[in-house]
């Protein structure tokens, strides 16, 4: 069976770490998702709040990194918990458990104004369940899948 689930969002609120009584770190937040499509009466993006917790080293790099308001790229597997409130009420939530969490954006540099466009996807920092960030500075970046074609005879390769 498969289980994975990819969402990027902002973060509702600061990461609230804490540990459990073994003292493995464990971060929750929240990021606000907007859908893909506009509401047809209103024409305005609905917007779905998404619990996420991160344990260990990963809780680390999210507490350390991330704040309100930060864009964040998740990855990881959705869990359904049942559970009994205080009136003895049965409830049911979900919730990411989170395997990855990548920069959503650039880094911003004192004064820039932030950008809320999506261009900025994909910054080349990430946390995995492995431990350990990569700021990929200093890396030389890779290789192209594609190869330069001269001018000789006119004809493709293929």
């Amino acid at each position: 069976m498969l289980n994975h689930i990819v969402i990027m969002g902002r973060l509702t609120r600061d990461p609230e770490l804490r540990y459990t009584q073994s003292q493995t770190p464990v971060a929750s937040f929240t990021l606000a998702v907007d859908r893909d499509f506009a509401n047809r009466d209103s024409g305005e993006r609905q917007t779905d709040f998404i619990d996420c917790v991160a344990w260990r080293q990963t809780a680390e790099f999210v507490s350390k990194y991330f704040q309100k308001g930060s864009m964040a790229v998740v990855s990881g597997r959705l869990q359904i918990r049942d559970w009994t409130d205080r009136e003895g009420g049965k409830r049911r939530s979900a919730e990411i458990v989170v395997d990855n969490v990548y920069f959503g954006e650039s880094k911003r540099r004192d004064g820039e104004p932030r950008s809320d466009s999506h261009s900025s996807y994909g910054g080349s920092y990430s946390s995995n369940s492995y431990g350990g960030s990569d700021s990929g500075r200093g890396a030389a970046p890779a290789p192209s899948a594609f190869a330069e074609l001269d001018d000789g005879d006119g004809e493709l390769p293929f």
